[in-house]
C-alpha cells in the first residue's frame, strides 16, 4: 500500500512539473509575442540643420532617451557649423542631404541641381569622412532623372506636423501622435525651441505606445 502511494505521489509530482513547465513556456511565448506586437518602428527626421542654437539641445534630449534620428542637412549650414555636424555623427544619428541652399531642385537646370547635391555631400564628407546615401529634396521636389546622376535614395515623409508654422509644442505633438502608424517617417525641423520640445514629447508619448525609433534606412530597407 505504501509502495502504491509512493508511486501515485511520484506521478502527481511529475504531472505537476510538466504542467508548470508548460505554463512557463506559454507565458514566455505570450510575452515574446506581445513584445513583438508592441515593437513598432517609426523614424524621426529633421530638416534644414544644423542649427547653431537648437540642434545640440535636441541631440542631448535624444541621447537621454536613447533614440536615433535622421538629419537632412543644408550644405551652407554644414560649412558654418562643422562641429555640430561631427557631433550628430558621433552620437550615432544618420546624416542625409537636403541640398545646399534649400532651393526647389525642379526649378533648376540638371547641372545646377546636381551642384546643390554634390556640394552638400562634399561638405558632409569633409567632416565625417562619409558621403550621404539619402536625400530629402526641399519641398519634396526631386528630379527623377537625377537618380542616375547622383546615386542617392530619395526620402520623403508620412507625417508633416508643420512645426515651423507654430511655436505651440503641444499642438505639434498632438498632430504627430494622433496620426502615427508603424513604419511612418515624421518630418520635423531642429530650428526652434518649440520644435525640439515637441520632438522630445513625441518620443516620450510614442515610446509609451510601444514604438521603437529608428533611422530611415531601417524603414526603407526592412
Amino acid at each position: 500500500m505504501k509502495k502504491r502511494t509512493g508511486i501515485l505521489l511520484g506521478l502527481d509530482i511529475l504531472l505537476l512539473c510538466v504542467f508548470a513547465e508548460a505554463m512557463v513556456e506559454k507565458y514566455n511565448t505570450k510575452a515574446v509575442f506581445n513584445t513583438m506586437q508592441e515593437s513598432k518602428k517609426i523614424a524621426l527626421t529633421f530638416d534644414d540643420g544644423p542649427n547653431a542654437e537648437y540642434t545640440e539641445m535636441l541631440l542631448k534630449g535624444l541621447e537621454e532617451r536613447g533614440v536615433p534620428a535622421t538629419f537632412f542637412l543644408l550644405g551652407k549650414e554644414v560649412e558654418k557649423y562643422p562641429d555640430i555636424v561631427e557631433l550628430i555623427h558621433q552620437k550615432g544619428h544618420l546624416i542625409g542631404t537636403h541640398s545646399y541652399e534649400h532651393v526647389n531642385l525642379k526649378n533648376l537646370s540638371d547641372e545646377a541641381a546636381i551642384e546643390q547635391v554634390d556640394k552638400t555631400n562634399a561638405a558632409i564628407h569633409n567632416i565625417i569622412g562619409e558621403y550621404p546615401e539619402f536625400i530629402r529634396p526641399p519641398f519634396g521636389s526631386w528630379k527623377s532623372n537625377l537618380d542616375y546622376e547622383t546615386n542617392m535614395i530619395e526620402v520623403l515623409w508620412d507625417i508633416d506636423p508643420l512645426d515651423w508654422k507654430t511655436n505651440n509644442a503641444g499642438v505639434v505633438t498632438k498632430r504627430v501622435v494622433d496620426k502615427a502608424k508603424e513604419d511612418d517617417i515624421i518630418l520635423m525641423h531642429d530650428a526652434s525651441e518649440s520644435s525640439v520640445e515637441a520632438a522630445l514629447e513625441i518620443v516620450d508619448e510614442l515610446k509609451e505606445e510601444g514604438y521603437i525609433f529608428v533611422t530611415v534606412d531601417e524603414i526603407i530597407f526592412e
